[in-house]
């Protein structure tokens, strides 16, 4: 029976095309990285489960992509677990590795292991494939790209402001406009539970806000009521959600609330510095707000946090996000290295530069010559000539049967090949070939020693 060709959910194939694009997307990403002293670095797909578990929160947690054991270690899967109805303890027997969800644990693992190698503050940037066992839809896949920049070793606020304006200098690089940059604090959040009275449920306040956009002002509030929020602290958050005017409005607004507020106090001073500094820095090109709704359920985060819309005309999730983490490379044991870091969404800023037409033409390389086969005596005397031209750069095939020169001369034209080389018996015999351009018709002859130099001339006009 005929397997299926059919790729797994959430997962794709890429055309030339599509790797062309993805590739300049790359080139982009990594000049401005650099451009802003990050240095790259690469972690292994998968990581040991514990470094994992616990990081992301318990949704989080469950769309991590485990990996069952094999040979021997099959054998210690605990089964009493599974009799007791333990299925958590059972499956942690049956797995202790699993998929990346993430770059930035696998990133402070790589700190916290790699510190005495390490000159703080330390500034990585990192391209490559994550997973997550997600529900696949629109611009969410079960295997993308993240590209991360972070900036690990001191806590200053300087490093947000850049890291922002790092955004606002790539989004400009790619022709972006109408880029709204979100901003929060995990200390503003808190203050807010604190004035709620339900310090305690900070994870479950943070967690429900995160679902805004999925389940809309009326399912949060009842989210909040499920997990323990009073009627009378949820009437106390409805003018939050009412806020308006500038990003200074709102932290004016705010004030009020956090006199006898410490924490709430300083991620409001916090932010106001941030803006204060973007505001200094022609940040004006791109858009940024204070959405007090904006959480961020990852665990980790622990003082200003940062999502990036798209522009109002692209229906898409967020392209972008991440904030300031404190306590992350203690979790591997090195106290005291605070971080922050932010993340393009590569796949999403894909999708918004397509339907935007942003990308430039001709990113796909083309073949730019195709040796007609006339045979196996021509065939050497035509792998010899293409082996020049490729010293010289230039891309160039040969077709692998010596088929009748019309198919051949259709599959250049399938091809998009704009020059064909005829090179027979007569043609050798000559000590010259027959140049064609597929577009024009035009057809000249040229001696074998001058080919190199005359199609060269034709690819690279002056």
């Amino acid at each position: 029976m005929a397997i299926k060709p059919v790729t797994p959910k959430g997962t794709r194939d890429f055309s030339a095309l599509e790797i062309a694009r993805r590739n300049y997307m790359r080139k982009v990403l990594q000049k401005h990285f650099e451009c802003f002293a990050f240095e790259p670095i690469e972690t292994p797909s998968f990581e040991r489960l514990e470094t994992l578990m616990g990081q992301y929160g318990e949704e989080g947690d469950r769309l991590i992509f485990k990996i069952l054991n094999s040979g021997e270690k099959v054998n210690k899967a605990d089964l009493e677990a599974l009799k007791a109805k333990q299925y958590q303890k059972f499956s942690r027997s049956l797995s202790d590795k699993a998929l990346r969800y993430d770059l930035t644990v696998p990133f402070a693992r790589y700190v916290a292991q790699h510190q005495n190698e390490i000159t703080f503050p330390f500034r990585r940037y990192q391209i490559q494939p994550v997973w997550r066992a997600d529900r696949p839809q629109h611009g969410r896949f079960q295997e993308f790209y993240q590209c991360d920049a972070d900036i690990v070793g001191e806590r200053s606020l300087w490093q947000e402001v850049e890291v922002l304006l790092l955004y606002a200098s790539v989004f400009d690089a790619f022709g972006l406009k109408g880029v709204t940059i979100k901003l929060n604090h995990r200390k503003i959040l808190a203050g807010i539970a604190h004035r709620l009275g339900a310090e305690e449920l900070l994870i479950d306040f943070t967690v429900a806000l995160d679902k805004l956009d999925k389940i809309g002002r009326e399912g949060v509030l009842a989210a909040l009521n499920q997990k323990g929020f009073s009627q009378d602290a949820l009437q106390r958050l409805e003018p939050l959600f009412a806020l308006q005017g500038s990003p200074e409005d709102k932290l004016t607004a705010l004030a009020e609330w956090f006199q006898d507020n410490p924490v709430g106090q300083e991620g409001l001073e916090e932010l106001q510095f941030i803006i204060k500094q973007l505001r200094h820095s022609n940040f004006n090109a791109i858009n940024f707000d204070l959405d007090l709704t904006l959480a961020r359920g990852l665990h980790y985060y622990t003082g200003m946090i940062v999502e990036v819309a798209p522009p109002d005309t692209v229906k898409m999730g967020s392209i972008g996000g991440g904030g300031r983490y404190d306590n992350l490379t203690g979790t591997f044991g090195l106290k005291n290295r605070s971080g922050i870091g932010i993340s393009f969404g590569f796949e999403r800023l894909y999708l918004v530069l397509e339907a935007l037409d942003l990308f430039p033409e001709n990113l796909e390389q083309h073949t730019e010559v195709l040796f007609l086969n006339f045979g196996s005596e021509a065939a050497a005397k035509a792998f010899e000539m293409m082996m020049r031209l490729r010293k010289e750069g230039i891309s160039c095939a040969f077709y692998p049967i010596a088929s009748k020169p019309k198919k051949q001369m259709t599959y250049a034209n399938q091809k998009s090949i704009p020059w064909v080389v005829f090179m027979g018996s007569e043609e050798i015999e000559k000590q010259q070939v027959i140049l064609k351009h597929m577009e024009s018709g035009e057809q000249i002859e040229v001696p074998l020693q001058e080919l190199s130099k005359t199609i060269y001339s034709k690819i690279n006009p002056v």
